[in-house]
């Protein structure tokens, strides 16, 4: 039994600038009664959007989304969703939270109640009905989340990244009670789908991974996780499934991007094609990268360094760990190669350098391989006083970007600019110079 079915959809958004965004991309997808699905990807590949379009609380700008044949065209009574945030209302107790959904249903007062405090007994909340969320801690209040959603009997759950503002303990109690409820059959859910920035975790609940890639966010394959609950990490073929992931996540961006320029020339012989330096910079601190390339070091086994250890030492998950292993490939210090890591000669000249020796092959690789770096630097070099207003170049960027992504791309740039020392930056007038002229 098939309980959605998404065929051929796309999404754009609008900036105020009335510049289109594509967030979704051609997605064909279906949900089957009986099995859970992580969708997984780097930030920004449209995860989170394509399950409100499956909660029916945006519309889709082409393609069809179905729930049991129906087409969703608004908010679908079978469909619950769990939030990142907790979302809880403040000045309401955790019954009267939990309440919510079945009084906007208009279900009377009594069978709100009785269901109200079943769903709150299931997910472990016995004894706590008179709290306020100020009196919970986050496990606690992510569960009021859970029984506010299962509260309304749901055929399906919807979950975005329900454990992502808690700490690991907290997540693994609260997610091995969630599969519990699943296995036990304690609840009316039929399928669940679940958002996911956490590699483990996508192994650790789903029976398929729906990995997702960006720019726009489009299926880039499917997996299917033929292993028994409970699941052990340590197992052999729990980590065999988590390195095949990680090497299907980590071709080089740098090759990705030649790729992508290749077929936008092929396909826009006759148009405008994107200048060099109008590209989506991952937001990466330098303290990180240069903390990755120590922690590299120290993972380093004849030459190379195995990616799934690295990010599990460190404790990064998608979000973290393969922005900065796409900024290292983009500076030429290591290359990706499934699952691997490897060092290139600049990028242990980096590793073994001193702090000032460091800044000074970060500026040489920022100038050489990063084009916005160098349209910035040759606008500064060109410009009176050697002075230019950060509007410039949010400007130029805005014609290929949101104002609010813009914004991020110049700031990280500037960043990393300050970091070399081949530009300056003062807030205040909001003008980018150079550090020294000469």
């Amino acid at each position: 039994m098939t309980l959605i079915n998404i065929e051929n959809v796309s999404k754009s958004f609008i900036s105020a600038e009335r510049q289109e965004l594509l967030v979704l991309e051609s997605i064909n997808f279906q949900l089957r009664e009986g099995e859970i699905v992580s969708l997984l990807g780097k930030s920004g590949s449209g995860k989170s959007t394509l399950l409100r379009l499956m909660a029916g609380l945006i519309k889709p700008s082409s393609g069809t989304l179905y729930y049991r044949d129906q087409k969703i065209s608004g908010p679908v009574q079978g469909i619950a969703m769990v939030f990142q945030s907790f979302a809880l209302l403040p000045w309401l107790t955790v019954l009267e939270n939990v309440e919510l959904g079945l009084e906007a249903m208009g279900v009377e007062r009594k069978e709100r109640r009785q269901r109200a405090l079943k769903a709150i007994d299931t997910i472990g909340l016995d004894g706590f009905e008179s709290a306020y969320p100020k009196e919970l801690s986050g496990g606690m209040r992510q569960r009021v989340g859970f029984a506010r959603a299962l509260v309304v009997e749901p055929d399906i759950l919807l979950m975005d990244e329900p454990f992502s503002a808690l700490d690991i303990l907290t997540t693994d109690n609260l997610r091995g009670d969630l599969l519990d409820l699943w296995g036990s059959k304690r609840t009316k859910i039929k399928g669940i789908i679940c958002v996911t920035h956490d590699i483990e975790e996508a192994i650790l609940m789903a029976n398929r991974i729906v990995i997702f890639s960006s720019d726009p966010g489009t299926i880039q394959t499917e997996i299917t996780v033929d292993l028994p609950y409970p699941r052990d990490t340590d197992s052999l073929e729990f980590r065999e499934l988590l390195d095949q992931i990680y090497m299907l996540m980590t071709t080089s961006e740098r090759a990705r991007v030649a790729k992508a320029k290749v077929g936008s020339v092929a396909a826009h012989a006759e148009e405008e094609v994107h200048p060099e330096y109008a590209y989506r910079l991952p937001e990466v601190d330098i303290s990180g990268l240069t903390g990755l390339v120590e922690a590299m070091e120290d993972h380093e086994v004849d030459g190379q360094i195995n990616l799934p250890e690295l990010a599990e030492s460190l404790h990064l998950d998608v979000n973290n760990v393969f922005p900065l292993t796409e900024v290292l490939d983009m500076l030429r210090f290591a290359k990706i190669t499934e699952g691997e890591l490897v060092f290139t000669e600049a990028g242990k000249h980096f590793a073994a350098a001193t702090i000032q020796e460091r800044k000074q092959i970060f500026a040489q690789h920022l100038l050489q391989y990063i084009p916005l770096a160098q349209h910035i630097r040759q606008v500064l070099d060109q410009s009176p006083n050697h002075r230019t207003s950060e509007n410039t170049f949010l400007n130029e960027l805005e014609n290929y970007f949101s104002e609010e992504e813009s914004e991020r791309i110049l700031r990280t740039i500037i960043d990393w600019g300050r970091y070399a020392e081949i530009l300056a930056y003062d807030y205040d007038s909001g003008e980018l110079s150079l550090e020294n002229p000469q």
